[in-house]
């Protein structure tokens, strides 16, 4: 029986430089939620008991998704591992309440509302004539074009971006959710998108890394905006679009810029590889759940 944090977090340690610094914060919190969980009912955390396991991811299921399920699975079997506990969870049990979270997930799962060009240029064009105004139509341009992650767009830094002769622009993702080791993705940019990031650009101090940075009192500061800002950015100018009444109302988020793109993208011809290149996906199951809510009659 292991109740102790202390052993527990002493075999994360053991996994630093073989994951990234955000996977291991992750596995940390997945495990200390399910150590609490089974300190309530006075059960054994480890060694995993398939039972125990099954009765958990029930509990979970209802606030989680299937994603974040599978990675608390995962988390919870490989501390058990570095423990040197035996794995007693590979039970038809824990696979059947495994493919029930699955199949209760994926019929309730509501797919981010693509953004597509016509309405991306609409969302520009309502901006204000501010300093906010002027960030956010680069911001909703890049996004698009760069079929960028909420986190991948906040963390373009000045250096990160380069203006080509042709009037249009390059960029390279850093990091990225599915590029863990920081390889970086090239990405480009249309001249709209040039001209309007360099307005932006030289709206704002120079010695300002954080391209997009966050505003006080039309004050410029020293740090980029949050994930949750561009959600924000998004379906305030989608009510100004449409005219809605209340911003969550609206079935659209942050992903919703990259979505639309990906669907445009298929519009234009270009195939699964060439679409998940160009928004760093490494799963074509997820790209084409995206594509299948695309507008698009493939005899035409």
């Amino acid at each position: 029986m292991v109740e102790n944090m202390t052993l527990i977090l002493s075999s994360l340690e053991s996994l630093e430089g073989a994951y990234a610094p955000n996977t291991l914060r992750s596995y940390y919190s997945d495990v200390r939620a399910f150590v609490d969980w089974s300190d309530q009912r006075n059960i054994t955390s480890f060694p995993l008991i398939s039972s125990n396991l099954s009765n958990y991811i029930e509990f979970v299921q209802e606030k989680y998704s299937y994603s974040t399920i599978r990675r608390r699975i995962s988390a919870l079997r490989r501390i058990n591992a570095l423990l040197e506990f035996e794995d007693g969870t590979h039970t038809e049990e824990v696979y059947l309440t495994i493919r029930r979270a699955k199949r209760s997930k994926c019929l309730d799962q509501k797919q981010a509302v693509g953004i597509n060009h016509d309405i991306l240029v609409k969302m520009i064009d309502v901006q204000p004539d501010t300093l906010v105004g002027v960030r956010n139509r680069a911001l909703l341009s890049l996004g698009y074009d760069f079929l960028a992650r909420r986190s991948e767009l906040v963390a373009i830094r000045r250096d990160d971006l380069k203006f080509s002769p042709d009037g249009t622009l390059k960029g390279v993702i850093r990091k990225s959710k599915t590029d863990q080791y920081g390889k970086g993705r090239l990405v480009f940019g249309s001249t709209r998108s040039a001209k309007l990031v360099r307005k932006w650009l030289k709206s704002k101090p120079i010695e300002i890394q954080p391209v997009f940075c966050a505003i006080n009192h039309n004050r410029c500061l020293d740090r980029a905006i949050c994930d949750r800002q561009v959600n924000e950015i998004i379906k305030r100018s989608i009510v100004r679009v449409k005219r809605c009444e209340r911003p969550s109302d609206l079935e659209v988020s942050g992903h919703s810029l990259r979505v639309g793109a990906a669907q445009d993208l298929l519009i234009k011809g270009f195939d699964l590889a060439a679409i998940m290149r160009a928004g760093g996906w490494s799963d074509p199951t997820t790209v084409s759940r995206y594509l299948q809510y695309s507008q698009h009659n493939i005899w035409n």
